[in-house]
C-alpha cells in the first residue's frame, strides 16, 4: 500500500501542485511573521541590555493617556548628586531626553523621519553605553551647537557646518551642526540630535535644575538589584520609578514590541486567509481525485485492501502534500522575512540579515500549520475514500458523491445558519458595545460556517438564475456550461466558497468604512463651527510659539484653544477610571456646536468645574452638581464639580472616556508644561477665509508639522485614516482572490481530465475548439459569479451589523458603496475568465481520438 500511495503521488502530483501552492503561502506568512519579529525581539533586546545603566531613575508615570498632553515629566537634576552618595553608586548621570521634537532646515523642511518615528534631542553623553560614537567633527560646546546622527544626517542631506532649528517645548532655537555621530548599535529608527549637557537642560526643559532620568553605574562587587534596594532606601517615597538594567531593557521591549505586533497580527492574518482558503482548494482536489480514481480504489479494495488501509493511503498523500508545501513555504518565509528586514531598513531601522533568527519553534509551528491543514483537508475525502466499494472496479462509476442526497447539509447547516443569524440579531439590538462586539464575532463565524455547508443547496436555484440567459446568447454552448456548473454542487460550491470568504470580508469591512466616513463627515458637519484648525499632523502638541503666531497673523478673530490632559477619576460607584481630558477657552461655543442635557459651557470651563458625558454619568451615578476626586500626572489631586452633562454621540471615542472637559486654566494649574493641540480658529470681520488660509500658512512655514485645515481638510484626513484599514483588507481580499483563482483552475483543469471522454464526444460530433474553450470559460465565469452573490449577500450582513455596533459609539450613519459592491460584480466575471484560460486551452487541445478512447 505504500508503495501505491507513493506511485499514486507522483503520479498526480500536477494536479496536486495548486493546492501545494496554497499551503505554501500560508506557511510563508506564518513562518515569515515568527522569523521576523523573532529577529527583531533578539536585536533589540541585546541593544537594551547592553545600552541601559546598571539604575534608572525616573519620575513615576502612574497615567496612562491615549493623546498626549505635552509636558514633559521631570526630576530635580540635584538628584544626581544626592544619588551618587548612596553605598554602592559608582556615577551617577543626569540625563536630559526629549521625544517627539521637531528639528527643520534652512529650508524649513523637517529632518526627521518620515515613518511616524519620533526625533529625539538630549545632551552628548559619549560613555561606554551610548548608542552612538562620534564619526567625524566634534563634541558639542556651548549654546548652538549640536550632533546629529549620521542616519539622519544622510538622508536628509545635512552636513557639518549646516544650521537647524529645533522646535522644542520652551520655544525654538537655531544650532549649528559640529559633528555626526554613528550608531554603535541598531539603529530603531528615531533621528537623534545631542546638545551640550550644560545647555541641554535649560534649551529642552525650560530649567538647567530639571532631567528627566538619572542614570547609575554599580561599583563593583554590587549587583543591580541590590543598588535598585538601596536606592529605593535612600530615596523613600514612591514620587520615582527605580527599574534595573534588566527591567529597564523590558520595559523598552514592550513599548517596541506594541509597534511590532501590529506587523506581526497582520502578517498572521494573512496566514489565516490563506489557511481558511486553503482548505476548501484542497478538499475540492482531493474529492476530485479520489471521484477519479474510483476505479482504482475500487481494485485496491478487490485486491485486499481494507477501508482504514484506504482512508491510510490517501491521508498519506495529503501529507506528503503539506510536507512538501510547508517546506517550500518555510523557504519562502525565510525570504519574506529577508524582505521585511531590508523594508525596515529603508525605514531607518537598521536590522542585519546576517543576525536572521530561526528559533526551533518556527519551523515546527510552520510544518504544524502546513501537514495540519492538509491533513484536516483530506480528512472527508479520505473517508469517502474508504467507502469506495469493490464492485466500484467493474463499473464505469459517475462523480462520486455526485447524486447523493443533501439533506443533511441542509440541516447542519440550517442549525448552525439560525443560530448565527440569532447571534447578528443580538448584535443589532444590544445597548452595549462590547456584548454586541462578541455577538457580532459569533454570528459572523456562525454565518459563514453556515454559508459554506449549505453553500450546494444554493448552487441549483442560483445559478439557474445567473445562467439563465446563456443559452440565448452563446445556444448550445451556453447551455452545456450551465448544466456542467450544477452537475456537481458540492464541488461547484466548494469552489466558489473560497472567491466568497474574501468577497464577504471586503464587503463587509467596506460598509463598515464607509458608515464611519459618513458619521465622522456628519459630525464634523454638527460639530465643527470654526473656520480653521491649527493642528499638528500627528495630532501630538505643538509649541507656545505656534499658538502665538496664529494669534499675531493679520486677519485672524477668535482663537480657542485646546490641551489634552491624563486624569483619573474617582466615581461615585467605587471605580477609578483613567481617561483622557480636554481643556477649552471660553467662547468655545462659538467654535463648536456642543449640545448640553443638563447645564452649558460656562458653567463647565468655570473655576472647579467640569462637563461629562450624560450616558456615562448616568452609568456610574453621576448627577450635576457631583463633586469627583480628580488625579493628574505627577501625583496632583483636586476636586471638580461636574458642572454640565454633555449629550453628544460618541463621546467616548478615541480612548476619551467619559467625555470630560473643563477650563484650559485647570490644565495649567495641574499639568505645568503642558502644550496646546489645536487651536480653532475664526477670521476677523472684513478678512476672507481664502484670505486667512494663505496667511495662517505663511506665517507657520517654519513649523511643517503643524497644519492648517478646514471642514473639507478634516474629512480627507479622517477618510485616509480610515482607508488605511480598508487597504488592509483589499491585501487579504487580493491573497483570497489569488487562491481562489488557483482552485477554481484546480476545478476546471480537474473538471476536464474527468470529462476527456465526453469532451472527445463533442468534437466528434463538431464542437469546435473556440465553442469548447467559451463553454469552460462560461463555465468558470458562472461559478465565480456564484461565490461573488454568495460573497456579497453575507458581506452586506455583516457590515450592517458591524454598523450596529458602531452606532453604539455614535456612528449612526449607513452608507453602502455600491461602487465596491459593483467592482466585485465584475472583478468576478473577470476571475472566471482569468481562471478558465489554462484549462480551457488544455481542453481544445486534446487529440479528438485519444480523448474518446480514454478510460
Amino acid at each position: 500500500m505504500l508503495r501505491a500511495t507513493l506511485r499514486s503521488f507522483l503520479a498526480h502530483r500536477g494536479r496536486l501542485l495548486l493546492s501545494a501552492l496554497a499551503v505554501v503561502l500560508s506557511v510563508a506568512f506564518v513562518a515569515g511573521s515568527l522569523i521576523f519579529s523573532d529577529t527583531v525581539d533578539r536585536t533589540f533586546d541585546r541593544l537594551f541590555a547592553s545600552r541601559s545603566a546598571d539604575v534608572t531613575v525616573e519620575p513615576r508615570g502612574d497615567l496612562e493617556s491615549s493623546v498626549p498632553s505635552g509636558a514633559v515629566q521631570t526630576l530635580p537634576a540635584s538628584l544626581a548628586r544626592e544619588l551618587a552618595r548612596v553605598d554602592g553608586v559608582a556615577a551617577a548621570h543626569a540625563d536630559v531626553e526629549v521625544g517627539d521634537i521637531t528639528v527643520v532646515d534652512s529650508g524649513n523642511e523637517s529632518v526627521g523621519p518620515t515613518t511616524g518615528a519620533p526625533t529625539l534631542a538630549r545632551d552628548w553623553h559619549a560613555g561606554e553605553r551610548s548608542v552612538v560614537e562620534l564619526a567625524s567633527g566634534r563634541a558639542p560646546r556651548g549654546d548652538g551647537e549640536a550632533v546629529l546622527d549620521a542616519d539622519t544626517a544622510d538622508a536628509k542631506g545635512v552636513g557639518i557646518g549646516d544650521t537647524l532649528s529645533v522646535q522644542a517645548q520652551p520655544g525654538s532655537f537655531r544650532v549649528e551642526v559640529v559633528g555626526i555621530a554613528a550608531f554603535t548599535t541598531t539603529n530603531p529608527g528615531a533621528a537623534r540630535i545631542f546638545l551640550d549637557p550644560a545647555v541641554a537642560a535649560g534649551r529642552l526643559l525650560g530649567s538647567p535644575d530639571r532631567a528627566t532620568s538619572v542614570s547609575l553605574d554599580a561599583a563593583p562587587g554590587v549587583t543591580d538589584a541590590e543598588l535598585k534596594r538601596r536606592v529605593t532606601a535612600g530615596l523613600g517615597g514612591g514620587a520615582y520609578e527605580i527599574r534595573t538594567a534588566g527591567e529597564q531593557a523590558e520595559t523598552a521591549a514592550d513599548e517596541l514590541g506594541a509597534f511590532l505586533d501590529v506587523i506581526k497580527y497582520v502578517m498572521l492574518g494573512f496566514a489565516g486567509i490563506a489557511v481558511l482558503v486553503g482548505v476548501f482548494l484542497i478538499v475540492n482536489t482531493f474529492s476530485m481525485l479520489i471521484a477519479q480514481r474510483t476505479r482504482e480504489l475500487g481494485l485496491l479494495r478487490a485486491l485486499g485492501a481494507n477501508r482504514r488501509q484506504v482512508r491510510r493511503s490517501v491521508l498519506t498523500e495529503a501529507l506528503l502534500l503539506g510536507l512538501a508545501g510547508s517546506t517550500l513555504g518555510l523557504v519562502a518565509g525565510i525570504g519574506l522575512a529577508v524582505g521585511l528586514i531590508r523594508l525596515m531598513s529603508a525605514f531607518g531601522m537598521r536590522l542585519e540579515t546576517a543576525e536572521m533568527v530561526i528559533r526551533w519553534a518556527t519551523p515546527v509551528t510552520a510544518y504544524a500549520v502546513g501537514m495540519g491543514v492538509t491533513f484536516v483537508a483530506a480528512f472527508l475525502p479520505a473517508r469517502r475514500a474508504a467507502a469506495v466499494s469493490p464492485m466500484a472496479a467493474l463499473a464505469d462509476a459517475e462523480i462520486a458523491g455526485a447524486g447523493r442526497p443533501l439533506r443533511v447539509r441542509a440541516a447542519a447547516g440550517s442549525v448552525v445558519g439560525a443560530l448565527g443569524a440569532a447571534a447578528l440579531a443580538g448584535c443589532a439590538a444590544a445597548d452595549e458595545t462590547s456584548s454586541a462586539a462578541s455577538l457580532l464575532g459569533l454570528g459572523v463565524v456562525l454565518t459563514l460556517v453556515a454559508t459554506v455547508v449549505a453553500g450546494p443547496l444554493l448552487v441549483r436555484p442560483v445559478i439557474r438564475v445567473l445562467g439563465a440567459g446563456f443559452p440565448a446568447l452563446f445556444g448550445a454552448v451556453g447551455l452545456m456550461s450551465r448544466r456542467n456548473a450544477l452537475r456537481n454542487p458540492r464541488r461547484t460550491g466548494a469552489t466558489a466558497a473560497a472567491l466568497m470568504v474574501g468577497l464577504a470580508l471586503v464587503t463587509g469591512m467596506s460598509v463598515a468604512g464607509a458608515s464611519m466616513s459618513r458619521s465622522f463627515d456628519e459630525q464634523i458637519d454638527r460639530t465643527l463651527g470654526a473656520d480653521f484648525v491649527i493642528q499638528n499632523a500627528n495630532f501630538k502638541p505643538f509649541p507656545q510659539e505656534v499658538t502665538d503666531r496664529v494669534r499675531d497673523t493679520e486677519g485672524t478673530g477668535l482663537v480657542v484653544r485646546q490641551r489634552f490632559a491624563p486624569v483619573a477619576v474617582r466615581l461615585p460607584d467605587g471605580q477609578r477610571v483613567e481617561t483622557t481630558a480636554a481643556g477649552y477657552d471660553d467662547r468655545v461655543d462659538d467654535v463648536a456646536r456642543v449640545t448640553y442635557a443638563r447645564g452649558g459651557t460656562a458653567a463647565a470651563l468655570a473655576d472647579g468645574g467640569m462637563a461629562m458625558d450624560a450616558g456615562f454619568a448616568a452609568e456610574h451615578g453621576v448627577r450635576t452638581g457631583s463633586t469627583l476626586p480628580v488625579e493628574f500626572p505627577g501625583g496632583r489631586r483636586t476636586e471638580l464639580t461636574v458642572a454640565a452633562l454633555t449629550d453628544m454621540a460618541g463621546g467616548d471615542g478615541f480612548g476619551m472616556r467619559g467625555g470630560l472637559f473643563f477650563g484650559i486654566a485647570t490644565v495649567e494649574a495641574y499639568v505645568p508644561g503642558g502644550q496646546d493641540s489645536a487651536l480653532y480658529v475664526n477670521a476677523a470681520a472684513g478678512t476672507s477665509t481664502d484670505q486667512l488660509r494663505d496667511r495662517l500658512e505663511s506665517a507657520l512655514d517654519a513649523y511643517p508639522q503643524v497644519q492648517v485645515r478646514d471642514q473639507a481638510d478634516y474629512k480627507d484626513l479622517v477618510h485616509d485614516q480610515i482607508a488605511v484599514l480598508l487597504y488592509l483588507v483589499y491585501a487579504l481580499l487580493g491573497l483570497a482572490i489569488v487562491i481562489a483563482v488557483l482552485g477554481v483552475v484546480n476545478t476546471l483543469a480537474l473538471s476536464v481530465v474527468e470529462r476527456t471522454r465526453e469532451i472527445g464526444l463533442l468534437r466528434a460530433i463538431g464542437l469546435a475548439r473556440r465553442q469548447l474553450r467559451r463553454m469552460i470559460r462560461l463555465e468558470s465565469v458562472v461559478i465565480a459569479v456564484f461565490g461573488a452573490v454568495l460573497g456579497l449577500g453575507l458581506g452586506l450582513v455583516w457590515g450592517l451589523c458591524t454598523q450596529q455596533v458602531l452606532a453604539l459609539e455614535g456612528m449612526t450613519a449607513l452608507a453602502v458603496p455600491w461602487s465596491t459592491v459593483a467592482a466585485v460584480v465584475v472583478g468576478s466575471v473577470v476571475v472566471g475568465i482569468v481562471a478558465a484560460l489554462l484549462p480551457a486551452l488544455r481542453a481544445s487541445r486534446m487529440n479528438v481520438l485519444e480523448a474518446i478512447a480514454y478510460e
